[in-house]
């Protein structure tokens, strides 16, 4: 890393990098002290990457743990309804089952579209150009919720869509009437994601997390007692669910509103959201067909595992494999996040090396996770799948899977991590080219042939989905490595100003 100011003292090492022209008794906390240390030119080399470590380990720890926990609450909401479900009935567990992976398209696709203000709110927060993340927050929201109307439709007629794709009736019918009552909670996701971003572009995550726990608390405490005491069934595990889901858009509602941290950052309602709605919206659609593309490529691996020899073994072998997988995925989505955020912030604060500098450590920290959770599994694989099953073909048919599990969780401990790099940076577009290309031209093809053709059954349909992720994950690594940071810099605040010439208000 070059040495580029070499007459900075060591005073300037506790100086913020910020725009001298704005009030400081104004401005919310930031820390920037990591582009002094990695500036300073009295130190050495050595020196400076142990000091910037220290300090970047902080912020990520400070970020990536809670966000974790968010994304473990926000499941295990979606898994005590399947818990519920079962001691029911059979087909009432199918039809939650079949309703929440339906259900998993609004989730990616309004996910995805939040995630675009991980880039311009993050950006726009290191830039100090505070006003404009409430605006970005509502146009976010408004957006989201226009695309919530469609969706609407869809999910009012998934019993005729769902007898067109073979289902059986009756699972058809009560999986479609529980979809019904989750109709309410498009438009929560679309408030929730929104000002989840909204709140980690600022590096405030624990309330969010708070929030998330209290929340499933409170859904596992009302399901209960809509199935046991009200005896509402099916349509009780479903209203609940939505119930609780905007239980906690309200609480981060009001945490936002009341809390005077966001004071510069949340000035109330404005018709100024309502400008560059489509602007907004290509740009969420970059980062919605990113996160869609990546959700739904394990999800064909247990489709294309129906049509194999032994179609139930290899099904359970895969599921008990992908949980596995996705309860790993959570630490990577967590780094993600706090990649996204940092990435975000230090570019539109103008800092460059301590961009290049934190996306190197949360991919460095997550892959050292990540190997740590495949040596383990490796280790365990005779036995880790009797926490799911007793069926001792099963457990072969598993741990024979585990290597090709152990290589799928280190490439998931590097590829989310710069994908949250690319939200950070506005890569969108590009990234979903990427995984259309890795994911959908060569993984899935290379898998069928790997395990139909050459009759390899699931271990070739995962080797090529695994040779599809490697692909997509080196490209990342070599766009990551090639990243001209100061031009970055200058995007970013090129973006930001693309928006003030919409004349957004900002604070003097």
């Amino acid at each position: 890393m070059d040495v580029t100011n070499e007459t900075m003292s060591r005073t300037d090492l506790r100086r913020p990098l910020v725009d001298p022209t704005v009030d400081t008794e104004k401005r919310p906390p930031l820390d920037v002290g990591l582009e002094s240390v990695l500036m300073e030119s009295s130190l050495s080399y050595r020196r400076r990457i142990y000091l910037g470590a220290c300090i970047e380990l902080k912020l990520l720890s400070r970020l990536a743990l809670p966000a974790i926990l968010i994304y473990l609450v926000n499941s295990g909401m979606s898994v005590s309804t399947r818990i519920f479900a079962g001691h029911v009935g059979g087909q009432e567990l199918a039809a939650v089952s079949l309703g929440n992976s339906c259900f998993n398209l609004v989730y990616g696709l309004m996910l995805g579209m939040g995630s675009a203000v991980e880039t311009l709110c993050g950006q726009a927060y290191g830039a100090h150009r505070y006003d404009m993340l409430g605006i970005y927050l509502q146009r976010a929201t408004i957006v989201l919720a226009l695309v919530g109307l469609p969706m609407t439709i869809l999910y009012t007629f998934s019993y005729p869509i769902l007898i067109l794709l073979g289902e059986p009736k009756t699972v058809s019918y009560m999986g479609s009437m529980y979809i019904a009552g989750l109709i309410p909670q498009i438009f929560a996701y679309a408030v929730n994601f929104t000002a989840q971003k909204f709140l980690q572009a600022q590096s405030v995550v624990s309330p969010s997390a708070y929030i998330s726990a209290v929340a499933l608390l409170l859904q596992i405490s009302l399901t209960w007692v809509a199935v046991y005491v009200m005896n509402m069934g099916l349509m009780g595990i479903a209203y609940v669910l939505t119930i609780s889901w905007w239980v906690i858009v309200g609480a981060q509602s009001f945490y936002i509103a009341v809390s005077p941290r966001f004071r510069h950052t949340w000035t109330g309602l404005s018709w100024t959201s309502f400008h560059g709605l489509w602007s907004f919206f290509k740009l969420s659609a970059g980062s919605a067909v990113m996160i869609c593309l990546e959700m739904w490529y394990s999800q064909i691996l247990v489709l294309l595992a129906g049509l194999l020899k032994d179609p139930t073994r290899s099904l359970d072998s895969l599921s008990i494999c992908m949980s596995i997988s996705a309860l790993s995925f959570m630490v990577s989505v967590g780094f993600n996040a706090a990649a996204s955020v940092r990435t975000s912030n230090e570019l539109g604060a103008g800092n460059p090396k301590s961009a290049l500098f934190s996306t190197w450590m949360a991919t460095f920290v997550s892959f050292v996770i990540s190997v740590a959770e495949a040596l383990a599994v490796i280790w365990s694989r005779d036995y880790v799948s009797y926490i799911f099953t007793s069926d001792v073909h099963v457990a072969e048919a598993v741990s024979e899977l585990c290597p090709f599990l152990a290589v799928t969780i280190i490439l998931n401990g590097i590829q989310p991590v710069l994908s949250g790099v690319a939200v950070g940076c506005g890569w969108q577009t590009y990234v979903a080219y990427v995984n259309v290309g890795c994911y959908y031209i060569v993984g899935i093809p290379v898998g069928c042939i790997l395990g139909f053709t050459f009759n390899y059954q699931a271990k070739g349909i995962w080797t090529g989905m695994i040779g599809g992720t490697l692909m997509q994950t080196l490209i990342l690594l070599y766009v990551t490595y090639r990243t001209a940071w100061d031009k970055e810099v200058e995007k970013a605040k090129k973006r930001l100003d693309m928006w003030d010439e919409k004349k957004e208000p900002r604070q003097n």
